[in-house]
């Protein structure tokens, strides 16, 4: 008689599901990896992963979703680290390369990926707007705090398209290593420059 698995088997099988997902879909690219690739790197059977996805395309969003939530703790953490609006602005963008280079595959995944019907997966939406709110978070800080005018949800999509740019050339290998951290900075200098109070 099949065993009865409890909420904690069933989320820590989803969990390792996942992180071979993420391993797998970096080395191949999502297109050439088949459910039963992933089935046998954790050594069950073929049809195990659909005890627990629908699909391919539901680990694939499960894997984007944990990225970006990931991601955005990583920010949030940073603004929280910081006592001032200029700090956090500075923290964030600093925990944003490092989220980056220390997971490229993750990083990947996230931004470099589109899926068909995403709304068909609330989590991976939900994570995605969790993912936005902490780039404009810290933008907000510095409006109120008068060091910068302007509409915040627009400048903070200006930083992250800035942060985005210099991230994807350096993990593309089209800037030296280590380069994309000191150009964010001088990046976001600039924008902010234009972006104060009578300027």
């Amino acid at each position: 008689m099949p065993r009865v698995l409890s909420e904690t088997d069933v989320a820590d099988f989803r969990e390792r599901l996942c992180e071979a997902a993420e391993r797998l879909f970096a080395e191949r690219g999502p297109d050439a990896v088949t459910m039963r690739q992933l089935a046998q790197e954790l050594g069950v059977s073929p049809m195990t992963p659909y005890r627990y996805f629908a699909d391919k395309e539901d680990i694939l969003a499960a894997v984007r979703a944990s990225g970006f939530n990931r991601f955005a703790q990583a920010l949030e953490d940073a603004y929280a680290s910081a006592t001032d609006a200029r700090t956090r602005g500075a923290a964030v963008g600093e925990a944003y390369v490092t989220f980056a280079f220390e997971h490229p595959h993750t990083y990947k995944l996230m931004f470099d990926l589109n899926q068909p019907h995403e709304e068909k997966y609330p989590d991976l939406v939900a994570a995605g707007h969790r993912a936005r709110g902490s780039q404009t978070d810290y933008v907000k800080a510095l409006v109120a705090d008068g060091v910068i005018t302007g509409d915040p949800d627009e400048i903070g999509q200006m930083m992250w398209a800035a942060a985005h740019g210099a991230v994807g050339l350096e993990l593309a290998g089209k800037l030296p290593a280590g380069s994309a951290r000191s150009l964010l900075r001088h990046m976001n200098g600039a924008i902010a420059r234009g972006l104060r109070p009578g300027a």
